[in-house]
């Protein structure tokens, strides 16, 4: 390899190590649910136990990437001080959105009944819903999530309807082979934003399962 090659490749990796310890450090300020694993099945589906938490939600009736982008839109405007006390609140991930075409396979956070896709924010862990503004969109609801076991597919990449098609029946495949009962819709969480490079991508598939 001659010399200015190899100075080339080299920059190129100090720059990619440089980006991706930045992007590191960056996820750590963002807050998740608060959960324990309860036991793993594989390399890449955990069955996690989450607290009880508060999410602000909407309803979009569109496909899901409109519905996602729209859904979004909503509710970073409520986080971002479109409320009654005009209170900025901590951005959080998962983003969730579940969709009817999910639901056919079996039964994110986007959720769709009857066409609609529920888009979710989950609130900053330990506010409850009497402690949270209210938002000025009247599209925009808060509703506190009782604790549950939801079993949990992560994946790198890009999410599309077909990727999720696919991931939901993987992972309600394993549950099957584990005798292990769902409780509710599947539900399609990412926790990066759409400029993060897809291989740095941290996607997953929530299916809420019997205690």
């Amino acid at each position: 390899m001659k010399l200015a090659t190899k100075v080339l490749v080299g920059a190129f990796v100090v720059a990619g190590g440089a980006l991706l310890g930045r992007w590191q450090a960056a996820r750590r300020f963002v807050e998740e649910p608060r959960y324990t694993v309860v036991r793993t099945l594989g390399d890449s589906i955990e069955l996690r136990r989450y607290e009880p938490m508060v999410v602000a939600e909407t309803r979009v009736r569109a496909s899901f990437d409109a519905a996602s982008n729209e859904g979004f839109r909503r509710l970073a405007a409520y986080i971002f001080g479109g409320n009654q006390r005009r209170e900025s609140l901590a951005m959080t991930a998962p983003v969730a959105v579940e969709s009817e075409r999910l639901a056919m396979t079996a039964p994110v956070a986007v959720e769709s009944e009857s066409g609609e896709q529920i888009v979710r924010f989950v609130m900053p862990p330990g506010r409850a819903s009497s402690t949270l503004p209210m938002p000025d969109d009247a599209r925009v609801t808060l509703r506190e999530v009782p604790a549950q076991t939801v079993a949990v597919l992560t994946y790198s990449g890009t999410t599309t309807p077909a990727i999720l098609e696919t991931r939901t029946q993987a992972l309600r495949d394993a549950l099957a082979r584990e005798g292990l009962t769902t409780t509710g819709n599947a539900v399609s969480s990412r926790y990066d934003p759409p400029s993060t490079l897809p291989m740095l991508r941290r996607n997953e598939i929530w299916i809420p399962i019997a205690d």
